[in-house]
């Protein structure tokens, strides 16, 4: 066998020998998911094996967050962050350990339960990371904060653990890491420097009418058909409000009412969902939404006017330039060139940037491939990459390798750029 010759290599030897443990650890978690500020069982899980490798532990962190602190002399403090939460979706993957878990809402209601996202995927990883480096301290030096985030679907985790005390109860990092799955051949990684991943802004919109009889609709005023041309004249605001070298996503995913079909309600529900890398557009694009959500109503003769109400806000996500280049480079040198992508900013969102703007420090975020390479091929030669299950699909399950250990090399790498005993000292924002 050859010797390793540098930090990641004598890192990473031992990961074939991990990599049964860590799969072990992924079905498991994968086929028990638990919704957002939710995750008992996950971070039990994460914080024993954290204590297993002689990690600092502090469980509860914002609810269900989990810290472990790895002091190894003098150097970088380096920050990794996985999230833990799930979906409240009914799994269709067909997979031997897929979830039929079921549990109980914010709302109270029933729901079943999926790691959807990939949430199930990062703990493996950084369980697997934080591991490596517990058992090759020769190897590096500094400090490694290592992070189980809870409630990041919601916005609610990152949020929940900073109002915890985060930032004064652990060191500062001077670099912060994550790393989500995503579609794309898998074992390879994409990101960028800048802007990453989308603000986003969900609200929910009461509209209020007049219910009558089905037969009887001159003397209702219809929430179903103001809600209808609501929703329509919602979708002119990116086509028509937005630029064309602008960019925003507005989706409405719940329109609600009435409960008979010859009963004409009181009222309707819309909860729509916008994605943005501006805070201008971000500006122009919500007071557009309030516009014509109540212009609609008055031209209904709507009997008040409509509510609306923010659900929750993601902060737009922004990699650190130096940062990011330092990844890149590190990830280029152990990687084939061709596996490491440069990428632009992606519509989905993220909590993660929470982290770096209330520390104050410098973030990066990047994305690794889950998906068969094979089947991903196949689908961009028949140009049919849109009908692969994305995040959030009932039938989205990351190929398990090389994913796995493709997410485990990638954080351990990344993280040696500051905690090598070769790295330089890192810059501060």
């Amino acid at each position: 066998m050859t010797e390793p010759k540098t930090a990641a290599e004598t890192i990473l030897i031992d990961l074939p020998g991990i990599l049964p443990s860590l799969e072990i650890a992924y079905k498991d978690v994968h086929a028990h998911p638990e919704l957002s500020m939710q995750e008992t069982r996950t971070a039990a899980l994460a914080a024993a094996h954290l204590t297993a490798h002689a990690y600092e532990v502090t469980s509860s962190v914002g609810g269900t967050g989990v810290v472990g602190l790895l002091r190894n002399g003098e150097g970088p403090t380096v920050m990794l962050r996985a999230d833990m939460d799930a979906l409240p979706i009914q799994e269709a993957t067909g997979l031997e350990y897929a979830s039929t878990d079921s549990a109980t809402d914010s709302s109270g209601a029933t729901t079943p339960v999926a790691h959807a996202c990939g949430h199930d995927m990062h703990v493996a990883w950084l369980m697997g990371a934080s591991a490596l480096f517990a058992g090759a301290r020769d190897a590096w030096k500094g400090t490694l904060l290592i992070v189980f985030q809870p409630g990041e679907e919601t916005a609610q985790g990152a949020r929940a653990m900073i109002d915890d005390g985060l930032l004064t109860r652990f060191p500062k990092p001077d670099v912060i890491l994550g790393q989500h799955v995503m579609v794309g051949p898998s074992g390879t990684i994409a990101g960028s420097a800048g802007p990453i991943t989308s603000a986003a802004d969900s609200l929910q919109i009461r509209l209020f009418g007049r219910g009558a009889h089905g037969s009887m609709p001159q003397a209702s005023i219809d929430p179903v058909v103001m809600a209808a041309a609501t929703v329509l004249r919602l979708q002119t605001i990116v086509s028509r409000e937005v630029g064309a070298t602008e960019a925003a996503v507005l989706t409405v995913g719940v329109l609600q009412a009435g409960t008979k079909e010859n009963v004409i309600p009181d009222e309707a529900l819309i909860k729509l969902n916008v994605r943005t890398f501006d805070d201008g557009v971000r500006a122009r694009v919500l007071a557009a939404i309030e516009r014509i959500v109540n212009a609609e109503a008055q031209a209904s003769g709507a009997p008040r006017p409509p509510e609306i109400t923010p659900l929750d806000r993601y902060p737009l996500n922004v990699n650190d330039e130096a940062s990011s280049d330092r990844v890149a480079a590190a990830l280029r040198a152990h990687f084939s060139t061709d596996r490491v992508r440069h990428v632009g900013p992606a519509p989905a969102s993220e909590d993660f940037g929470c982290f770096g703007t209330e520390w104050e420090a410098p973030s990066v975020f990047w994305f690794v491939g889950g998906t068969d390479p094979v089947v991903y091929e196949r689908a961009k030669e028949a140009g049919r990459l849109n009908e692969l299950p994305v995040n959030h699909s009932p039938k989205f399950a990351p190929v398990l390798h090389p994913t796995l250990e493709t997410g485990v090399e990638a954080m351990v790498v990344a993280a040696l750029a500051w905690l090598s005993r070769d790295a330089g000292a890192p810059a501060r924002p």
